[in-house]
């Protein structure tokens, strides 16, 4: 297993976000400005909202301190790159969706070590804390986030002919990168998935839907227009777990504190796709 992730998921992370450069603009940073009341409410609900309700959740609920810490992990990765395919097939806003899932993935290289660090303190485990530098964490997510995005909007710049022929492919090839990362973490733990999916699974449910529908009726009580409602939920539904496993391995090695990010993330999928059939049988 050491060289899977050691080497192979950095590297399918880079990947996955190197992809998810290739389909940004700088217009898709700029529509912040033209959208600031939408932008900001998809901001609150998944950087502050989302955290705040695991954290509650996770307090709240019988689950093994490990398991808890890897709940607030998934909780506190930036959007998924499929929520703006969802997005598209819910007839939300893809615009600000793109917009949502490109700069909270940028800004998670401050968010995400802040929300793990203070989690790991409010948790009680404050052993484990002190054993995590911020700053490190902050630098390892920035060369492994950051850095590809910005190369793949840098392709798309100079060679947009050849970045339009890849992006596709990129995407398809991503998709595959996850699943392979999802099963190895799962294999990697089958003496005690059983054991940790029974604990893991319906928490990582409640959370989701809960967050799902809380996103939505704050966009609505915010004022936000139909599509815009559809997009933020979705939003705050897909997270990134690549990333979530990613963290919960290069930190704690993996084990219990990655699984909340598989049971989650095969949970969010079939959650959205129902959520996307209600939305297009009522209209």
């Amino acid at each position: 297993m050491g060289i899977i992730t050691d080497i192979f998921l950095p590297l399918a992370l880079a990947f996955i976000m190197f992809s998810l450069g290739l389909g940004l603009t700088g217009v898709d940073f700029t529509r912040v400005a033209k959208q600031p009341k939408d932008f900001l409410v998809g901001l609150i609900c998944q950087i502050i909202l989302l955290p705040l309700i695991a954290f509650v959740l996770v307090k709240s609920w019988p689950i093994s301190p490990e398991l808890a810490i890897g709940v607030m992990i998934i909780a506190a990765a930036p959007g998924g790159v499929t929520s703006n395919i969802l997005t598209s097939f819910a007839r939300g806003d893809v615009a600000l969706s793109i917009s949502l899932t490109a700069t909270i993935s940028l800004l998670s290289v401050v968010t995400v070590p802040f929300i793990v660090v203070t989690s790991l303190a409010l948790l009680g485990s404050e052993n484990l804390s002190k054993n995590i530098s911020l700053v490190s964490m902050a630098i390892t997510m920035f060369l492994i986030v950051v850095v590809p995005t910005l190369f793949g909007m840098m392709f798309r710049k100079f060679l947009s002919n050849a970045a339009t022929k890849f992006e596709s492919i990129s995407k398809k090839i991503s998709a595959g990168l996850f699943v392979i990362v999802l099963i190895g973490a799962i294999l990697s733990e089958k003496d005690n998935i059983i054991y940790y999916f029974s604990d893991a699974g319906l928490i990582t449910l409640v959370l989701n839907i809960l967050m799902m529908t809380v996103a939505f009726y704050i966009a609505q009580l915010l004022g936000t227009g139909v599509e815009q409602k559809r997009c933020i939920s979705i939003e705050c539904g897909l997270q990134n777990g690549t990333l979530a496993i990613f963290v919960g391995t290069s930190l704690f090695g993996g084990g219990a504190y990655v699984i909340p990010a598989a049971t989650y993330s095969l949970i969010m999928f079939g959650t959205s796709l129902i959520f996307v059939f209600l939305i297009r049988k009522n209209q």
